[in-house]
């Protein structure tokens, strides 16, 4: 299986060949002409020549390493081939399939004056089902020896099939858990005691002091067999106050005013969610702002919520009629929902988000008065 695992490229220009010695395996994919061209109707041809293969087989590793220092490829030993002809306006790139093998020595040569860029990928022509750490056979002999995969976990073994001496039954004794007999005596000590032990533990209390008395007590609480009267009644006043609270505050919740819904001018509908404190704003004030504008299905079409708030000018004309008309009355800190209609919004006109002809619901809080 071949594997990209990294681009390749290589300009190669007219005269001397390129010399290519990979140090790693690549795959050629396509020759195209660069954007400058030096002959603008001339053919380019692109070489390739390479060593035959089993061309080095019948020397010895010696006598290659003479040769290497010495001279150059044997032209007997060499190929070559056209890899493709390139002619500007006509064919200027040229899809190839061509493997250039690691360690190896090629020769790319070009025939004409332009310039050719050849481009590729390394690749990895490992085989898929190849062991990536290279273990043999042999190495993987000892796990083979220890292969538990014959052997079930579900195997069902007779008791009778089991070789166990018959002589050795008496060298088991059976031994009494301590936790079972506890276990035990506390279910036994949840029964009703008979007459005569109930007689003998009013008797026993009897003798015992007062301050061992209450000792025992706590003790019962702790077990969960009894609980203080002081606890059970701490527990039902607490109880109680919280009942208390929860109906004051639903009182509270009634009581409370429902916001009502006044008409302005144009038919903008105002209603004040919060009153702010301080001065009432007024046509000629500067304020700020924060708001959440919705159409009347919810969509969001603007907002600010944070970071610089919006300002403007009461009543001069800079934001819509309706904006005018509503924020009027309002007290820093202060809390409104804006219903305004068309004719006061942007009336027959879309705007990015909003239709035409939309009524506009914003929420606003104004901040400050300037």
């Amino acid at each position: 299986m071949v594997v990209s695992v990294a681009l390749w490229s290589l300009a190669a220009t007219p005269g001397e060949p390129s010399v290519i010695s990979p140090p790693g395996d690549i795959r050629i994919t396509n020759i195209a002409l660069g954007d400058q061209l030096a002959d603008e109707s001339g053919r380019t041809t692109v070489k390739l020549i390479y060593r035959r293969p089993g061309a080095d087989d019948e020397e010895s590793d010696e006598e290659d390493d003479e040769e290497d220092e010495e001279k150059e490829m044997d032209n007997s030993e060499l190929s070559t081939t056209v890899l493709c002809s390139l002619t500007p306006g006509k064919i200027e790139q040229s899809t190839v399939d061509v493997v250039l093998n690691e360690d190896e020595e090629y020769l790319i040569e070009v025939v004409g004056k332009n310039t050719v860029y050849l481009t590729g990928n390394y690749i990895d022509q490992s085989p898929f089902d190849q062991d990536p750490y290279g273990e043999d056979e042999e190495d993987m002999s000892d796990e083979e020896d220890y292969d538990l995969e014959e052997v079930s976990s579900d195997v069902e073994i007779n008791p009778d099939e089991l070789d166990i001496p018959s002589d050795d039954e008496d060298r088991f004794e059976e031994i009494k858990d301590d936790d079972a007999d506890k276990s035990e005596s506390k279910t036994d000590s949840k029964k009703r005691p008979r007459d005569s032990d109930a007689m003998e533990t009013e008797e026993q209390e009897g003798k015992l002091s007062k301050a061992q008395q209450k000792k025992q007590k706590k003790l019962k609480a702790a077990n969960g067999e009894a609980v203080p009267t002081a606890t059970a009644d701490k527990a039902e006043k607490a109880d109680e106050k919280k009942s208390k609270q929860e109906k004051k505050k639903e009182k509270a919740e009634k009581e409370k005013p429902k916001a009502q819904t006044k008409t302005v001018a144009g038919g903008v509908k105002v209603t004040d969610h919060k009153t702010g404190s301080g001065p009432q704003a007024k046509a000629g004030d500067m304020v700020s702002m924060r708001y959440i504008g919705k159409l009347e299905n919810g969509k969001i079409f603007d907002q600010n919520t944070k970071g610089k708030p919006f300002k403007f000018r009461l009543g001069k004309g800079e934001v819509i009629k309706g904006w005018d008309v509503g924020i009027v009355g309002m007290q820093p800190g202060g809390e409104r929902l804006l219903t305004i209609p068309a004719p006061m919004a942007y009336g027959k006109v879309s705007q990015p988000g909003i239709p035409a002809n939309s009524t506009l619901i914003f929420e606003v809080k104004l901040l400050s008065i300037n």
